[in-house]
């Protein structure tokens, strides 16, 4: 088995949106977690269809909530560890890409079919890096 970035590229090219290619690498088989985590991810690709926050950092706040994130109402600690670690990424990725949006990474907003068209071959490298920088900023952070 390659690298998570590796397998982020697989399913990336594979059809999968760039949520789903930043989730999937950290979700386990054995257990269906990734085949339920493939389909939360199915409608966050595009910024949600609408340009605005990345898939890739979608994908990214759903692995840490999956980790780390709370699922019982008293929870408190992992209410705000979970919050903790979600603005500390946004943050992080902000810095390193220049913003969160979507329309932004491209340079173009995805519901314009003219310019998604003109625009077309700037969005596998585009994606690609945002999948990147994504994974990558999650192992700095520790999460497995």
């Amino acid at each position: 088995m390659g690298s998570k970035t590796d397998i982020a590229f697989g399913l990336f090219n594979g059809g999968f949106n760039c949520a789903q290619s930043v989730i999937g690498p950290f979700c386990s088989v054995e257990d269906g977690e990734a085949q339920l985590a493939l389909r939360l991810a199915s409608g966050f690709g595009g910024g949600m269809r609408s340009g605005e926050v990345c898939g890739a950092v979608t994908g990214a706040v759903m692995v840490i909530g999956s980790r780390e994130g709370q699922c019982r109402a008293d929870d408190l600690a992992a209410k705000r560890k979970c919050s903790e670690l979600t603005s500390k990424f946004m943050e992080e990725y902000a810095k390193r890409r220049g913003t969160v949006l979507c329309r932004e990474l491209l340079g173009y907003d995805v519901r314009d079919l003219e310019a998604a068209a003109k625009f077309a071959g700037n969005k596998g490298e585009v994606c690609e890096d945002a999948i990147r920088t994504a994974v990558l900023l999650l192992e700095e952070m520790g999460i497995e």
